[in-house]
């Protein structure tokens, strides 16, 4: 079977259009729409239903998708096996994505040594929400993710990673620095959040929960984004925010910020990884995660 075809077949099914798939795949419409035509002519089979406003797999496509990912996996991790038993040497391209907390502070020193360590692989690292970067991987547009809350997708995997604590980031001065404070006294103080999406704000809402309040009825203030909108905004004196303490650790000590405790709150969260399902690792994947859990 043509794994060219297949690999059309399922970027469509991924992006659920030809044009986009035209475009994840670097080749024209027409010759995508050439490749699943053909694939559909060679198996007599309609693999795609084209009628609605998006293209979705039919019965016999989504028993082929499954299939036709296990082939590409496996073609690729061939590929590399030749690869490495010519030089020996880890080549290709690592894509990682990471949400806010751990893709400013850990995942890029990590990529960086790694790839000192291994010369011969390029690194790509984007940043997003927690949200997104599932999404990406689930789509295999990005091969790992590291994100600060394991959110249900039946597209993914999630296998713990490291512990990351969150802590409530006030200005050194604030009359909260270095001691514990009640949920009333919290609610009298301007509260800034994250964004919906964003790890450190589920795990506080799931805090909060646990304690009998929702985070609406702390009234914050101001939602400004991600981490580094809000640590500014507590730097410049706007108020207070749960942040991951990994975050902070420079301006903890440099003395811009300070941290308190919340009374019946022990925000922690557990730093995922995520995989997509079904897909096999590259040797670079592999290598760097092996790489990675020694030091962490």
């Amino acid at each position: 079977m043509d794994t060219r075809q297949l690999a059309a077949f399922c970027a469509v099914v991924e992006r659920k259009s030809f044009s986009q798939a035209a475009e994840r795949l670097g080749v024209t419409q027409p010759a995508v729409s050439l490749q699943v035509r053909s694939l559909e002519k060679r198996l007599n089979r309609k693999l795609l239903d084209r009628s609605g406003r998006r293209v979705e797999p039919t019965e016999a496509g989504l028993a082929l998708y499954r299939g036709a990912q296990r082939m590409l996996a496996l073609e690729g991790q061939l590929i590399e096996e030749l690869d490495a038993g010519a030089g020996g040497d880890l080549g290709g391209t690592l894509q990682v994505g990471a949400s806010t907390g751990p893709g400013s502070t850990v995942v890029p020193v990590l990529l960086c040594e790694f790839q000192r360590a291994n010369p011969g692989v390029a690194v790509s690292l984007s940043i997003s929400d927690t949200q997104s970067v599932v999404d990406r991987v689930a789509e295999r547009e990005l091969e790992l993710g590291v994100v600060g809350a394991a959110r249900r997708h039946r597209g993914v995997v999630f296998e713990p990673f490291f512990r990351d604590e969150v802590v409530l980031a006030v200005p050194p001065d604030h009359r909260f620095a270095g001691s514990t404070v009640s949920l009333e006294q919290l609610r009298e103080e301007p509260l800034i959040v994250m964004q919906e999406g964003a790890g450190v704000r589920q795990v506080i809402e799931d805090e909060l929960r646990g304690a009998g309040t929702r985070l609406r009825e702390l009234e914050p203030r101001l939602e400004l984004g991600l981490q580094e909108s809000v640590k500014a905004a507590v730097v410049a004196g706007y108020g207070v925010t749960f942040i991951s303490r990994a975050a902070i650790e420079s301006d903890l000590a440099a003395g811009t910020l300070a941290t308190a405790r919340v009374k019946g709150l022990d925000p922690a969260r557990e730093i995922s990884l995520v995989r997509s399902a079904g897909r096999s690792p590259t040797r670079a994947a592999e290598a760097f995660l092996d790489f990675a859990r020694e030091r962490l």
